[in-house]
C-alpha cells in the first residue's frame, strides 16, 4: 500500500511539473501528502523528473520515479489544479488520484487543428492591437499568426521540427516583413510589428518560475529555466538576424518606436481580442474567459500605469506584482479558476518580455553593449514583480481581521 501511495504521489509531483507549476510547489505537495499518508519520505523534485523514496522494508526502500515526455496543454491544468487540491485536502485516495492522472493524459485536443491555428492568428491580431495599433499591423500580424500557427502544429505533430519552429518563425516572419516593407517603400522595419506573431515563443513563464525557485534556493531548477529561457529567447533573435543578413538589411533600419495610428482605445480592444485568442488556441472551458479577460487587462493597466509613473522597466514590475495579486485574490472566489491559470495568459499582454525580445536582437546591431543589460532587467522586472505579489499576499492573509 505505501508503495501505491508513494508511485501516486511521485506522478502526482511529475504532471505539476509538466504544467509548469514551480519545484517549490511540487515539494510543498509532496510534503503534505506524504504527512497525510503517513509516510516518512524522501524525494528529488527536479523541473522534468520527480522521484520519492518510501521508508526501508524488507526488500529495502521503496523507490517510484516519474517524469512526463511533454508539457501538459494549458486545457489539461484546469483538472489537474482540482486533483491538486482534492489530494492536498485528502479527498482522493491513490487509487482515485492514479485514475484521474490517466484521464487528464489522455484528453484529447479540445478544438480541431484548423481552430487553434486560428486563434493563434488572432491571439497575434489583439497583441498587436497592444503593443503598435495600426491597421496594416494588426492585418499582418493576423496572416502571419496564422502562418506561425501552422508550424507550431506541424511542430506537435513532428517532435524533431519542434525544436526548430522558434528558428524557423523567426526567419519566415522577419523575412515576410523585410519583403512587404520593401514592396510598400517603407523606409525601416518596426520590431514591434515582428513580435506579436512571435509571442508563443517569448518564455515569460520559464524566466517567472526560474526567479521564484532561484529565490527560493532551488538553485539546480532555477539555473536550468533561466538558461533554457535565455536560449529560447536567443533562438528568436537568431531567426530575426539571419533574415536581416540573408535580405541585406541593415541594423539601423529595425526601429522599435511604438506607432499607434487607431487610437488610445485600440490597446483596451486589444486586450480583449488577445484573450478570445486564447481561448481558441490554447483551449481553456469557456467559463474561463471572463476571468481572462479581467486578469489580462488588470495586468495591462499596472503595466500601463507603471510605465507613465516609473518608466519602461519599472513597469514591467508593476504588471508582474499586479497580476500576481489579483489572480491570487480572485482565485479565493468560489467559481474562480486556479490562480496559476490566471497568471501563465497575463505575462504575455507585458511589455517587457516583448521588450526582451528587442534587446536580444539589438545585441548583434550597433547598440549591443547596452541592449543585453537591458534585455535581463526587462525579463526579470516581471518576474521579480509576480514574486513581490507573492510576497504581498501572504503579508496581506497573515493580518488579523479588525
Amino acid at each position: 500500500m505505501s508503495g501505491q501511495r508513494i508511485g501516486y504521489v511521485a506522478r502526482l509531483g511529475a504532471a505539476m511539473a509538466a504544467s509548469n507549476y514551480p519545484v517549490t510547489m511540487v515539494r510543498q505537495m509532496i510534503e503534505r501528502c506524504s504527512s497525510s499518508y503517513g509516510l516518512n519520505a524522501s524525494f528529488i523534485a527536479l523541473p522534468n523528473h520527480v522521484q520519492v523514496v518510501g521508508p526501508a522494508a524488507e526488500s529495502g526502500s521503496v523507490v517510484k520515479a516519474a517524469q512526463i515526455g511533454r508539457d501538459l496543454r494549458f486545457d489539461q491544468a484546469f483538472p489537474l489544479a482540482g486533483l491538486v487540491s482534492d489530494t492536498l485536502h485528502g479527498r482522493v485516495d491513490p487509487i482515485a488520484g492514479e485514475a484521474r492522472l490517466d484521464r487528464i493524459e489522455a484528453l484529447p485536443q479540445p478544438y480541431p487543428s484548423r481552430v487553434t491555428v486560428l486563434g493563434y492568428g488572432v491571439w497575434s491580431a489583439g497583441l498587436a492591437l497592444v503593443l503598435e495599433p495600426t491597421p496594416l499591423n494588426v492585418l499582418v500580424a493576423g496572416v502571419l499568426g496564422v502562418m506561425v500557427g501552422l508550424f507550431w502544429v506541424a511542430g506537435q505533430r513532428i517532435p524533431e521540427l519542434a525544436y526548430l519552429v522558434p528558428v524557423i518563425s523567426a526567419f519566415a516572419v522577419t523575412a515576410i516583413c523585410i519583403v512587404g516593407a520593401r514592396y510598400l517603400e517603407f523606409d525601416h522595419v518596426g520590431l514591434r510589428a515582428l513580435i506579436p506573431p512571435l509571442a508563443m515563443f517569448l518564455p515569460g513563464a520559464a524566466i517567472t518560475l526560474a526567479v521564484i525557485e532561484l529565490t527560493s534556493r532551488d538553485v539546480i531548477s532555477g539555473s536550468s529555466r533561466l538558461i533554457a529561457g535565455f536560449v529560447q529567447i536567443v533562438q528568436l533573435a537568431f531567426g530575426i538576424v539571419i533574415a536581416a543578413q540573408v535580405f541585406g538589411l541593415d541594423e539601423s533600419q529595425l526601429s522599435p518606436e511604438a506607432i499607434n495610428k487607431i487610437g488610445p482605445w485600440a490597446p483596451w480592444l486589444g486586450v480583449v481580442v488577445y484573450a478570445l485568442g486564447v481561448m481558441l488556441f490554447l483551449a481553456p472551458p469557456r467559463s474561463f474567459l471572463p476571468w481572462l479577460v479581467s486578469i489580462s487587462a488588470i495586468a495591462y493597466a499596472a503595466q500601463f500605469l507603471g510605465d507613465l509613473l516609473f518608466g519602461s522597466y519599472a513597469s514591467g514590475f508593476c504588471g508582474g506584482l499586479a497580476l500576481s495579486v489579483a489572480a491570487l485574490a480572485m482565485s479565493r472566489l468560489r467559481p474562480a479558476p486556479p490562480a496559476i491559470t490566471m497568471i501563465l495568459p497575463g505575462f504575455w499582454l507585458l511589455v517587457p518580455g516583448s521588450m526582451g525580445l528587442i534587446g536580444v536582437a539589438e545585441i548583434f546591431g550597433a547598440d549591443g553593449d547596452d541592449a543585453l543589460p537591458a534585455t535581463l532587467i526587462s525579463m526579470i522586472s516581471v518576474a521579480l514583480g509576480l514574486q513581490a505579489g507573492l510576497v504581498l499576499w501572504r503579508v496581506i492573509r497573515r493580518q488579523p481581521a479588525r
